[in-house]
């Protein structure tokens, strides 16, 4: 099903760059401001100034973070900092990275992959993007003409096969690439460049359906982008670089295929919808109230997230106001989202939490519409529970919602069925890491 490609990707010249760590950075959407500046700041050649270069009051068409963009990747070529491989290659990675106390390592390969319409299922999507950022990104392809980050997607093999093949071999030699990176997750890269391992993995890979875990507004950009390539190139064909897009492909049973939770920030309520709200959320909720003080502030907190989690069975939400001196966790009640949602959603969407805070609260409660829904500067998200209660305490939003993460079941289950989670559904842990490779289009 899957048409996946060794190719010849673009990487740093380790020649030039001698510390990886001072010019990678996480994808583009995961960047604050202040770690926008912080990698600015790392190295001249930092792929900030690539995926996320910074605005000034001065821009215009044709001066802007686009152009400025194109012309970094284009001097960067002619000095020698990237280097574009010979030899058609599958880069086999690994990350060594640890969450809770525990060790996990993550591999993946990054290749090329024919592009799909979502309605050939052969690669599907699982969550709804927002229509701004498509936008923007569309604008940053069409000045470079590239791919700096590849979309994460995966694919089920329930042995491992497919990696196994290569990572033994690998394992065995010096990787091409070693370095920990800012957060401190060792990363490790092999080029794969043998016909009979390419071979292997390429027609592995035909037999698979590959889902979309993290990059959905990257990928619907690349669809547009071939559009317009062809729309306007006569001589445009199916060899074009542009009918293709660079994917990091990792098995779904990896060990280390990790999903935190995309936390909710809301701002902006009117003052009489958040007075109101617990009174409001009782017609749909049971409802348990932690009431604390500031001097056992901690107490309380480290018991409403140990009752949320040892409750990730069922549908459960915690609560923090803004000014508030409670914790609330909202348990759903029994068949409220069947008798209210039966004929609007399925019953595999039904379950999801982000489902029921959605739709429940979010539009029954709220009074949200889909611009709300789509506004950014209204619902914000962070995977850290951590930042997401101190925003309600500091005022900084009006409610937090903090949930369980998805299940990679639960996204295997809605992808497959060719269905759409709610926006920000999961947050698939580490980010993968951008700047390793690129590719030119």
């Amino acid at each position: 099903m899957a048409e996946v490609l060794p190719f010849r990707g673009i990487l740093y010249n380790t020649q030039k760059i001698r510390d990886l760590s001072d010019v990678v950075t996480p994808p583009y959407d995961v960047i604050s401001k202040p770690e926008q500046h912080d990698f600015y700041e790392r190295h001249p050649q930092n792929i900030i100034r690539l995926i996320l270069g910074k605005t000034t009051e001065n821009d215009t068409v044709n001066n802007n973070y686009y152009t400025r963009a194109s012309d970094f990747l284009k001097n960067w070529f002619s000095e020698n900092i990237l280097e574009q491989d010979t030899t058609p290659a599958f880069y086999l990675t690994s990350m060594d990275f640890s969450l809770e106390n525990k060790i996990f390592t993550r591999y993946g390969i990054i290749a090329l992959v024919a592009l799909e319409p979502f309605k050939n299922g052969v690669i599907v999507p699982h969550e709804s993007t927002f229509s701004n950022v498509k936008t923007e990104r569309f604008g940053l392809m069409k000045s470079c003409h590239a791919n700096f980050s590849p979309i994460f997607s995966l694919y089920s093999d329930s042995k491992n096969i497919i990696i196994d093949k290569l990572k033994g071999p690998a394992l065995k030699q010096t990787p091409v690439i070693e370095f920990a990176d800012y957060d401190g997750h060792r990363h490790r890269m092999w080029r794969i460049t043998d016909l009979d391992s390419c071979r292997y993995v390429s027609n592995a890979m035909q037999e698979k359906r590959l889902f979309i875990a993290d990059g959905h507004h990257r990928y619907e950009t690349a669809l547009d982008y071939r559009d317009w390539i062809s729309s306007s190139n006569p001589d445009f064909n199916k060899d074009h670089p542009a009918n293709y897009v660079m994917m990091y492909l990792n098995s779904m049973e990896d060990t280390g295929l990790v999903i935190l939770p995309a936390h909710r920030m809301v701002k902006g309520l009117k003052s009489s919808i958040i007075t109101s709200f617990i009174n409001n959320a009782e017609d749909y909720f049971d409802i348990l109230t932690i009431p604390f003080m500031d001097s056992d502030f901690e107490r309380a907190r480290a018991e409403f997230i140990s009752i949320l989690k040892s409750n990730a069975s069922k549908n459960i939400i915690g609560v923090l106001m803004k000014g508030s001196m409670e914790f609330y966790l909202l348990t759903l009640k029994s068949g409220v989202m069947e008798r209210m949602f039966s004929n609007e959603l399925p019953e595999a969407l039904r379950n999801l939490d982000v489902t029921v805070l959605t739709h429940l609260i979010f539009i029954e409660i709220f009074g949200f519409d889909n611009s709300n829904l789509d506004d950014e500067s209204i619902i914000t998200y962070s995977s850290s529970e951590k930042q997401a209660i101190e925003a309600a305490v500091s005022g900084k939003c009006d409610i937090s919602f903090i949930l369980n993460p998805t299940k990679i079941e639960q996204v295997r289950d809605i992808a497959n069925k060719g269905l759409i989670m709610p926006r920000k559904s999961t947050y698939f842990y580490p980010k993968v890491i951008t700047g390793l490779v690129m590719n030119k289009l």
